[in-house]
């Protein structure tokens, strides 16, 4: 099947559109020494939207000055391992929601770390969807970035050094109505349409941004989980992919706005989906355990201060 030249530029752009899937080459790191999920959470609870924002994605924002910002965005990525950042604009993803809540292996596995059987993790989450778009109706490419804490308590009193990990569904949007329907893996599908050459000059900008990108882009590794918590000498096994899905034992809501559908609030103070892995893109995919969200918030701080740095493919 043969594409146009304006379609073709918006499919290889849209691969590098999203912040969390193209990056440049490190720079030196900033000095990391971990963080406690308690003081992330407080800040990110900190500044609760009165009403949700609508924030835009636009080629403008990409540039300040002769600056390019979204260039500094991927490179800061790779180089900063913090999970908290003074004040600043995520330029793909601006539209998002926070959680807190665990991380439960529950099946055996050949995989290491907190892949294992009975491994339990805190974590920190935010569910995102790309672009402009935030109700259903409209296409949509949900995305979730975790950092999962090496503890099962969420007061732990030392700093510790989270693994972060990515899923989205789909680079071009699909019109999922439901979050949690939104099959979300560490290679998502790219779907292409006519309307992708309206956001061809957003695509064109990213992918510039992105020309001295990492090896593959378009995969996120797991090894961050799989080498989390080794015993010594253990050598780690990784998934090659992950899938994260809204649990079929979940209701759907039906709420337009995936902000207010994924309101823990509204699920009893629980709101699970299952995970996944597969050494095969297209599966079959097991089910190894569920993340369990205990409480939710969308905030100032969770869309403009709480970062999700990403591992360096290998």
């Amino acid at each position: 099947m043969k594409f146009s030249k304006a379609k073709t530029v918006a499919a290889v752009g849209v691969v590098g559109l999203l912040g969390s899937w193209g990056m440049l080459q490190a720079q030196a790191a900033p000095i990391y020494s971990g963080s406690k999920l308690k003081d992330v959470w407080t800040e990110i609870r900190s500044n609760p939207y009165r009403r949700l924002p609508q924030e835009t994605v636009s080629v403008t924002k990409f540039f300040s000055w002769g600056t390019n910002l979204l260039a500094q965005s991927a490179k800061r990525t790779i180089a900063d391992g913090s999970d908290l950042l003074p004040r600043f604009n995520k330029l793909v993803h601006p539209n998002g929601i926070c959680f807190r809540g665990t991380w439960n292996m529950t099946e055996s596995s050949p995989y290491t770390g907190y892949f294992e059987q009975g491994k339990q993790a805190v974590l920190i989450a935010r569910a995102s969807s790309a672009l402009s778009e935030t109700t259903a109706g409209n296409y949509r490419g949900f995305g979730l970035a975790v950092k999962l804490y090496p503890t099962d308590n969420p007061n732990h009193f030392f700093p510790l050094k989270p693994a972060n990990f990515f899923v989205i569904d789909d680079l071009g949007g699909t019109l999922t109505r439901s979050y949690l329907d939104a099959p979300m893996t560490n290679e998502p599908a790219l779907s292409i349409r006519a309307s992708s050459i309206f956001i061809a000059p957003i695509a064109a900008a990213a992918q510039a941004a992105f020309t001295a990108a990492d090896k593959n882009p378009g995969i996120r590794q797991l090894y961050p989980v799989a080498e989390m918590g080794l015993r010594p000498l253990q050598r780690a096994v990784s998934p090659k992919y992950l899938k994260v899905i809204g649990s079929p034992l979940m209701r759907r809501n039906g709420i337009a706005d995936f902000r207010d559908e994924l309101n823990v609030n509204l699920y009893g103070g629980a709101l699970d989906f299952d995970v996944l892995v597969s050494e095969a893109k297209a599966g079959p995919f097991t089910k190894v355990g569920y993340i369990e969200f205990l409480e939710s918030v969308a905030s100032d701080s969770c869309d403009h201060k709480v970062h999700f740095p990403h591992p360096k493919f290998r």
